[in-house]
């Protein structure tokens, strides 16, 4: 079938205003109600005014132990000229008692002794001490809570202590969310073959909604067919108040939601000016609102944060909440094309009273980016990017304590620092954050000073040893103590059986050996070079010399996925995913921590956690590491 394929590129603020003036024009945002009971009201936002139906406390009440009295007979009661008070002129009350209308005030039961029933007191009472009035709390039809209020643990003790029974609350909007994709299996699968994708966008999505108070319905996967998928439509369309269509948004061969949308109710829009989420949908079918999510994780929770978060919150009668803002010197430079507005997710730590944002991995096929962000930076339409350095607003999703509880490391990667980072976060709840950019990028940031420590394993080969000469020769005005976090195995890693028998470095530059390089600036591409130059072997005959990844575990999972044949990497990794391993070398991984940046308390408490048991046990049970010297400081900068 042929259909009009076309992708617009309008302007995000011009998208929402328009999306938004169309739901209003079609009553979207009047809302029906329903009435519920008080107890089953947390969360749920209240249509109407509500006023108290009788007052609290509905007599007068004792606020205090005591007994109560009428206030006259205590007058000119003094240490030296006490007060007796007979057993026929009190009342012994508890606190929330009722006073008998006889008596004008409470004596705390401290302040009385008695003696043969007899109360002596000290200090006179003035009228109505210690008495709760009718209606001190709230009085019959009093404003209790104002309409379009959301009902928290508070609002709803005080209606039920108003006598608040049932209240008229704002039907909550239930969302269809609809997953298509031939390619697209449930979570659960045993087995998956190539091509095939875990659904998970639509779980994402449910979540959202019921943070933002609406209650989502989950449709099952249907198949890239337009017939099924107009299907699905249709049936949601009488059972829900809003549609979301997963991933059929792009201009793809079987992507059919606009014409769906197109031939059903009105689309609006196809194709926006920002980055991820070009191609999101928006239109309405039978005044209903229907939104096309493009398929990738990102650009999936970007598109709906920017369009059903607001529609959710405005048709529950409440104000969208503003986004917490938070300045920040962007610690990489961040360009971007000026035709979108693009957003980037960022991670955030202070150092030395500065904040600064830490740009994630700008896929937007990357779910890790969305669990580690902290909130992320918008780059304007017709700005060409931002500089390393540059302040920029990081609109915030984390809470301001935990940035502030942040340690950073930048460097080298190995699994150990993920281990450390659990254990700080177990232990003393300090989050390690971290960001693999090899042992000279962690070298360079320790100069600019925008993180606390950095992870390196630069072998010099004049000496053979590790990282000091490095550290002297870029840092040497800077103080710095190098400590030691483990030993660990290098070397090749292949599939499992190496079932090309790759034995040494010279098989790399046989025919039909794929290799996958760790990057430039790497600690572990500055060792296979030095090997490669000690062994007079030529990097132009290694086939795939230049095609580079980040972690020991992205090299591993090249091999895994037949990417290619071989990759340099530690042993852990390659014991991970089942692979074998040729070793070569042990090197030393250190981690080189600026003492002027860092607390003194958290890197007592680093030391420690390297130290201890725990930290030991896991680590070993990787496999490839050796412990010796640990959590030593091998030398500090005079």
């Amino acid at each position: 079938m042929h259909r009009k394929i076309y992708i617009e590129n309008m302007p995000l603020d011009e998208a929402r205003q328009l999306w938004m003036s169309h739901l209003d024009s079609m009553g979207f945002y009047t809302s029906p109600t329903e009435n519920i009971r008080t107890e089953s009201a947390l969360n749920r936002v209240c249509s109407k005014a509500i006023h108290a139906q009788r007052s609290s406390p509905h007599y007068p009440a004792a606020a205090m132990d005591g007994i109560a009295v009428r206030a006259a007979i205590t007058f000119g009661a003094t240490e030296r000229s006490p007060v007796i008070i007979a057993p026929d002129q009190y009342w012994e009350v508890d606190t929330g008692e009722y006073v008998p209308n006889d008596y004008d005030a409470v004596i705390m039961i401290e302040d009385v002794n008695f003696e043969n029933d007899y109360a002596t007191i000290i200090n006179p009472a003035v009228p109505w001490q210690h008495i709760r009035s009718i209606g001190e709390d709230v009085v019959d039809q009093d404003l209790v809570i104002p309409s379009y209020t959301r009902i928290g643990p508070f609002e709803q003790a005080c209606l039920i202590t108003a006598g608040v029974n049932e209240i008229e609350v704002v039907k909550q909007p239930v969302i269809a969310i609809i997953p298509t994709g031939t390619e697209l299996v449930n979570y659960g699968t045993d087995s998956m073959a190539p091509g095939q994708i875990v659904e998970s966008n639509s779980h994402m999505l449910s979540a959202l909604c019921q943070q933002w108070g609406a209650i989502p319905f989950r449709h099952g996967i249907v198949k890239d067919d337009r017939d099924q998928i107009k299907k699905a439509v249709l049936e949601m369309i009488d059972q829900a108040d809003m549609i979301i269509v997963c991933s059929g948004s792009s201009a793809g061969r079987q992507d059919y939601t606009s014409a769906i949308i197109d031939e059903l109710g009105q689309l609006l829009v196809h194709g926006l000016a920002i980055r991820p989420g070009k191609p999101a949908i928006l239109g309405s079918i039978q005044d209903k609102p229907v939104i096309g999510i493009p398929g990738y994780p990102i650009s999936a929770q970007l598109v709906f944060h920017l369009f059903a978060r607001p529609v959710l919150y405005a048709r529950q009668g409440l104000r969208e909440p503003e986004e917490s803002f938070l300045e920040c010197q962007v610690a990489r430079k961040l360009p971007s094309p000026m035709g979108v507005d693009e957003f980037v997710y960022v991670n955030c730590a202070q150092i030395d009273n500065r904040y600064y944002a830490y740009p994630l991995n700008r896929g937007a096929g990357v779910t890790t980016s969305l669990v580690k962000a902290d909130g992320f930076i918008r780059i304007p339409q017709g700005v060409e990017g931002v500089e390393t350095g540059e302040l920029a607003q990081v609109a915030m999703h984390r809470s301001r304590s935990t940035v502030n509880n942040t340690l950073v490391c930048i460097g080298s990667h190995d699994l150990t620092i993920d281990v450390l980072a659990d254990l700080l976060q177990r232990h003393h709840g300090i989050r390690l954050i971290s960001s693999n950019v090899g042992s000279m990028g962690g070298i360079m940031s320790l100069l600019r000073q925008e993180t606390h420590m950095a992870g390196i394993h630069l072998l010099d080969p004049q000496t053979g040893d590790y990282n000091i000469s490095y550290l002297k020769r870029y840092l040497p005005h800077i103080k710095w103590h190098l400590l030691t976090l483990v030993k660990r195995r290098q070397g090749l890693i292949v599939k499992a059986g190496n079932p090309l028998h790759i034995t040494e470095l010279t098989d790399l530059t046989r025919s039909g050996v794929r290799f996958i390089n760790r990057q430039k600036g790497s600690g572990t591409r500055v060792l296979f070079d030095y090997l490669l130059d000690k062994q007079c072997l030529n990097a132009e005959n290694i086939y795939g010399y230049n095609h580079e990844e980040y972690t020991h575990l992205a090299v591993a999972a090249a091999v895994k996925n037949d990417a290619c044949d071989v990759g340099m990497g530690v042993y852990a990794s390659a014991r991970v995913l089942g692979l074998d391993f040729i070793p070569i070398i042990e090197e030393i991984y250190e981690l080189c921590i600026l003492p002027d940046l860092i607390r003194p308390d958290y890197l007592n408490l680093l030391i420690d956690v390297i130290k201890s048991k725990e930290f030991a046990e896991r680590v070993t049970s990787l496999g490839g590491y050796s412990l010796e010297g640990s959590g030593d400081l091998r030398l500090t900068s005079v």
